[in-house]
């Protein structure tokens, strides 16, 4: 088989790290470095176990403009970016950059559209895709050729997901998570779903149905009244939510075969004051 193209959701990862490692870590300048320190860390460590031929980091807007006109309170919750990430955020294109990953990134689009739009290219030309990210949104890319690597709270090393995962998991295939999300809602994102509805009665009226478009055209059917009065009553705001769910086409290129840089990483680690990754990396590229 060949090898896979990584493909990383760099806001999920940075933020996690951020929150799981002390601030406490800090670079010559003072500095916290623990969110690029945490980020390579977990990127590092798919690479081990993969070897992928590329590795995607992939930025973009907080909230894309589409899914804020289609939908006020999505993202509207989420407190502004902490002090301590502000820095290492900027700093992040370099730092990943010098690892020899390509950087990629669009402020139009969100980082889940990009990671889903290169899954699409890699496995349009006949290669496979892993999709490192902590949202599970993106279970919607779950194909044969594509695998989403979700990163678990608490939890040493991403789970492999792929559309046997998701149908266990939520009792519908990839393709109906859009749909399965509009229905149930995420709080994360700021989408309330169906009044009612949960993971058990979505995933049921979508297996039922087939689609949420389905399910609309045959609400006056259904035999529960309140049910029958939610999805008639919020049809509108319902295929919306879908449409906020569904990842856009990004404009991106199919990243080139490339390994890690090590002696460019390790260069890039120790200039932050994170010595210990730089030994590392500096012995894995004497190894090599």
């Amino acid at each position: 088989m060949p090898a896979p193209l990584l493909a990383v959701d760099a806001p999920s990862m940075l933020y996690r790290a951020f929150y799981a490692l002390p601030d406490s870590i800090k670079g010559a300048d003072g500095k916290p470095v623990n969110a690029l320190l945490g980020t390579a860390n977990l990127v590092l460590a798919e690479i081990e176990t993969h070897a992928p031929r590329a590795v995607a980091i992939c930025f973009g807007a907080e909230a894309a403009a589409y899914r804020t006109e289609l939908l006020g309170s999505y993202h509207a919750d989420r407190p502004e970016m902490p002090e301590g990430l502000v820095g290492q955020w900027e700093d992040a294109d370099a730092f990943f950059s010098a690892f020899g990953w390509t950087v990629a990134s669009d402020d139009r689009l969100e980082a889940d559209d990009l990671l889903g739009s290169l899954a699409r290219l890699e496995e349009e030309a006949g290669g496979e895709a892993l999709l490192l990210t902590g949202d599970r949104d993106m279970y919607q890319c779950a194909t044969k050729a594509v695998k989403v690597l979700y990163v678990r709270t608490g939890k040493r090393g991403a789970e492999r997901v792929g559309p046997g995962e998701v149908r266990t998991k939520y009792g519908i295939g990839p393709e109906l998570v859009p749909d399965f999300i509009a229905l149930r809602g995420d709080p994360s994102d700021g989408i309330p779903g169906a009044k009612g509805v949960g993971e058990k009665t979505a995933a049921e009226l979508l297996r039922e149905h087939g689609s949420l478009e389905a399910l609309l055209d045959n609400a006056l059917k259904i035999t529960r009244p309140k049910l029958r009065t939610t999805l008639v009553d919020s049809r509108e705001q319902l295929l919306e939510f879908k449409d906020i769910a569904t990842l856009r086409k990004a404009r991106v290129k199919r990243p080139k075969d490339r390994e890690t840089d090590w002696a460019g990483a390790s260069k890039a680690a120790a200039e932050r004051g994170m010595n210990r990754l730089g030994e590392r990396l500096a012995k894995i590229g004497d190894e090599r």
